[in-house]
This record gives structure tokens, C-alpha cells and sequence, in this order.
């Protein structure tokens, strides 16, 4: 038998009595929870009571309840955040508040293409009300806590992390959400239109959807883009858009195309039908022309024309670069503000813009 190799330590004394390395005392993990714990507390107890219920009236007993979802006070005076598609479009609802009471809210406007919506509660006295943050400064890796009703259980909180920013998400108008926030804090139905918060209590996101039959994969509309839609609805009653006045899709373009006419894209938006009295038509787009540039940004699909045509294009000229018959054409456009329409009026396989 052979003794033992003897032990040496780092700084190569010998140690032939005790191997084992010397005892390091963990952090205090009553301690970290603690403070956890305190954060999350603090974050409910802030901004709890400024967070309701938001009834929808059946449409055929205006007396029942149809729909419910949940909102966040924003001003003493009433004003609540909620979603799109929990307000549906119902000009007048219900709000039950924390503290028991019932009442009454008109719709100020919505945003269904930022699924966002402003209601205004008839309250005679000041309202608990939460705080909007900059979405922009928002990391992964952030604590967050969502307050709703899901399912109808009232004043729920569940707490997570921000799992990813700079999410983009389809709307029920067939339009991308940009700058969406993923989180795994637990979202269900019935959260919808409740806050996102930060450890310091402000409204990062608006809850808006989860992915049914998976664990953690729960989205919230940036408070920046709310608070958009808030100033938009309070100044003009709606969120205006531009518009060119045509029905388009994403489509190839095919690699002959493309050398023949110098682009470094393989697709594009294709017109797949155009108002006769519009400005695309106006400024002689037709039926089958697919756009590859507007103002000399790069339009690989509908998603990017939407996104381009924003308030700020209305009735200002744009340069169209589109492919007709295997040749590139270039035109000029002067958009009109876009009428809103409702989700049920836009089909899956082409958006109007």
C-alpha cells in the first residue's frame, strides 16, 4: 500500500491533517428574501388600490355583466389604462374599486392597433392612482409584479422577471405592436388591462396577452407606447395614422427581379388591391406593384410600410419605389390620415394602409 499523495495549499504549505477547504458562511438567504419579499410588498401596497376591475355590460342585458378585465388608475380624477379588447368598443361600463365601490365610466377612445384603450370613472372623490414609467429604461433580468383579476379573483399579484424587450406582437387589426415587453410574471384571463410594475411601484407595461398552453411566455404593451396613445386620444379622440389607401402583403421578390434591378432584398410589399380614389392611386400605383422603398428606407413587407406611415407622414409627399413588369418605378404619394377601423374589418392575409 502506497500513503496518500500529501495535500498542498495554495500558497504551498503542507496540510496533511485537514483537506477540506475552510468554511465560507453563505449569504443570508432570510435575508435576500426578506428584501425581496419587502420589494414586491411595497409594490402592492403602493399601488393596489389604484388597480379595478373593468365590467363590460352583456350586449343583450345591459344589466349583466359581460366581459371583465382590469384597468389602473392614472389621475385622481378618473382616468384608467386598460386594453383595447377589453373595452370592445362599449361606450359606457362598469369599474369596481379595491375598497368595494361600483362605478360608473365612459370610453374616452381606444387604440386597437396598440390594443390600448382610455376610460374616465365617474368618481366624486379622488382616486388611488399609480404612476407611468419609461419603458425604455426597463432591462431582462428586472423584477417586475402584474396586479389583475385573473379568472374573476380580484386583486391578484404575481412577481417575475422581465424575461425580453423590443417584442413585437400582432394586433387584432392584423398590425404589429412594437417595443412589447415578455415577461414570466403569471398572467391569466381577466389580467388583461392590469399594470406591469417595477420595484419602484410605476407602470412599465399594460397586460395584454399570454400564450395559452405555455408557462411564462406573458406580454404587456411598453408605458411608453400607452402614454402615446394617451396624449393622442386626450388631444384628438384617436390616434392618428397615415394612410396611402391601399391593401397589401408580404410576398417574394423573386432573385432575377432583384438583379435586374439592382435591390439587395428578397421581398417586399405587394399592392394587392388600392382605393381608385386614394393617394396611392392618385400618385399611379396599381394593383400587383410591389413597394421596395419608401423615402429611401428599405420595405421588405407590410409590417414596414404600417410602421413607417405614422401621424407625422399625413399630408406630406413620400417617395414610392415599388417593381412593375420587372422594373423599378418611382413615384410620389401624399397620405391621408387613416380612418380607424375595427378588428373585425381587417383580414389575416392583407393589411390596409
Amino acid at each position: 500500500m502506497f500513503d496518500s499523495a500529501p495535500l498542498f495549499l495554495l500558497d504551498g504549505s503542507d496540510d496533511r491533517h485537514d483537506a477540506s477547504p475552510p468554511t465560507v458562511e453563505p449569504a443570508s438567504d432570510a435575508a435576500l428574501l426578506d428584501a425581496y419579499s419587502r420589494t414586491v410588498s411595497g409594490v402592492i401596497d403602493e399601488v393596489g388600490p389604484a388597480v379595478v376591475r373593468v365590467e363590460v355590460p352583456s350586449a343583450g342585458r345591459p344589466d349583466e355583466r359581460g366581459g371583465v378585465g382590469s384597468g389602473v388608475v392614472i389621475t385622481p380624477d378618473g382616468l384608467i389604462l386598460t386594453n383595447s379588447h377589453v373595452a370592445a368598443g362599449t361606450p359606457r361600463l362598469r369599474v369596481a374599486t379595491p375598497d368595494g365601490r361600483s362605478l360608473n365610466a365612459e370610453l374616452v377612445g381606444e387604440d386597437p392597433d396598440s390594443d390600448i384603450a382610455l376610460l374616465r370613472a365617474d368618481s366624486q372623490t379622488a382616486m388611488a392612482a399609480a404612476r407611468l414609467g419609461n419603458s425604455k429604461a426597463v432591462r431582462r433580468g428586472q423584477l417586475v409584479v402584474a396586479i389583475g383579476n385573473p379568472l374573476g379573483f380580484e386583486s391578484t399579484a404575481s412577481a417575475g422577471i422581465i424575461s425580453a424587450v423590443g417584442r413585437s406582437l400582432r394586433s387584432r387589426t392584423g398590425r404589429l405592436i412594437e417595443d412589447i415587453i415578455q415577461t414570466d410574471a403569471a398572467l391569466n384571463p381577466g389580467n388583461s388591462g392590469g399594470p406591469l410594475l417595477d420595484s419602484k411601484g410605476e407602470i412599465i407595461g399594460i397586460n395584454t396577452a399570454i400564450i395559452m398552453g405555455t408557462q411564462g411566455l406573458c406580454f404587456a404593451v411598453a408605458s411608453n407606447t400607452a402614454q402615446f396613445v394617451l396624449l393622442e386620444l386626450l388631444a384628438h379622440g384617436r390616434v392618428r395614422r397615415a394612410s396611402i389607401g391601399i391593401a397589401a402583403q408580404t410576398a417574394p421578390l423573386p432573385r432575377r427581379i432583384a438583379y435586374a434591378t439592382g435591390l439587395n432584398q428578397t421581398s417586399g410589399a405587394l399592392v394587392a388591391s388600392l382605393d381608385s380614389a386614394g393617394p396611392a392611386a392618385r400618385g399611379g400605383l396599381t394593383n400587383g406593384d410591389m413597394i421596395v422603398s419608401l423615402d429611401g428606407e428599405r420595405i421588405t413587407g407590410v409590417d414596414d410600410v404600417i410602421r413607417i406611415l405614422d401621424a407625422g407622414r399625413i399630408g406630406q409627399s413620400l417617395t414610392v419605389e415599388a417593381v412593375r413588369g420587372g422594373a423599378k418605378q418611382k413615384l410620389v404619394v401624399v397620405p391621408v390620415e387613416r380612418a380607424s377601423p375595427r378588428a373585425e374589418e381587417v383580414t389575416n392575409d392583407a393589411s390596409g394602409t
